[in-house]
């Protein structure tokens, strides 16, 4: 067994036991922030979510977080019932009123709201939607890499469950993620329908050879805003980067892996299924895009 090591591991902090709540407009205490068991999301996880970070006061890269939300909310005919602005008011608004100012995780949620019967039709949530927006005091506290472990267990097709949508409905990759676990690993390694190296269950996957930096295609993964700014970052400063298929034979042979994602934002691989990746220990490569990300975000945050 693994010693519960995650891309989501944070410091506990005693802040987050009262910190108030967002639920469709009221502040609430931690305790009593509750939807309804008839809630489309809770019975069905019909709906779609953000997580975001804060630094310096500002959540970082918002607008693209909020655009992603409104895109998988138009492909779910879900509607959300404010403006984006209105939106990024009401996340302020939770902000100001938990005194945050920095090293803060929202995890914002959508669903279609509370149903009329227990059953899957849309029609029968007839209350509109339910937002809630759950804001904690969060530093990643992760001291080491991630051991991965790949899994048979794949994102969704595109026309089943496009892997794109950040959708409430994630127990595929929660199985992934048991799996890994019982082979004694921290998370798991998904291929594609083609059997290419895809993305993990959590986070975005890169990996690196002879100084190039290799991600999936994008077709069957998360539409990662870390992902895309890490690849921006590679094109603005000589990186050799690619977005394309390639194989665990590749994979298992790289100089250097790591995961990305908003919570983490690069995280360092130190072996896959058993084999270590380069020396065992983040990578060059690796360093250098996570201190372009750190100097991204403080220039953006300040």
């Amino acid at each position: 067994m693994t010693d519960e090591i995650s891309t989501h591991q944070a410091e506990l902090d005693e802040r987050n036991t009262t910190v108030l709540i967002y639920v469709n407009g009221d502040l609430v205490p931690r305790g009593q922030a509750v939807v309804s068991v008839f809630d489309s999301g809770f019975m069905l996880g019909d709906g779609i979510w953000e997580g975001m970070r804060l630094y310096n006061g500002h959540w970082s890269f918002i607008d693209e977080h909020i655009d992603r939300l409104f895109e998988g909310a138009l492909a779910l005919d879900l509607d959300i019932g404010m403006s984006k602005q209105a939106l990024i008011k009401e996340i302020e608004k939770t902000r100001v009123a938990n005194h945050m100012v920095n090293d803060v995780h929202l995890r914002l949620m959508v669903t279609r709201g509370v149903k009329s019967k227990p059953f899957q039709h849309p029609s029968l949530s007839q209350t509109g939607p339910t937002i809630v927006m759950i804001m904690e005091h969060s530093i990643p506290s992760l001291h080491r890499g991630i051991r991965l472990a790949t899994v048979p267990h794949m994102r969704g097709l595109p026309m089943t469950q496009d892997p794109k949508l950040n959708s409430h409905s994630k127990l595929n990759c929660i199985l992934a993620c048991i799996a890994a676990e019982k082979a004694g690993a921290d998370e798991a390694l998904m291929l594609d329908v083609h059997g290419f190296v895809n993305t993990t269950n959590a986070c975005n996957f890169f990996i690196v050879r002879k100084g190039a930096v290799w991600t999936s295609t994008g077709d069957y993964c998360m539409n990662g805003i870390t992902r895309q700014k890490v690849i921006d970052l590679c094109r603005q400063n000589d990186i050799p980067v690619f977005e394309k298929n390639f194989s665990l034979v590749e994979t298992y042979g790289a100089d250097e892996a790591f995961l990305t994602g908003t919570f983490g934002a690069q995280t360092p691989v130190l072996s896959i299924d058993g084999r270590q990746i380069g020396n065992g220990e983040i990578g060059p490569i690796t360093q250098q895009i996570r201190t372009l990300y750190k100097s991204l975000i403080e220039e953006l945050c300040k």
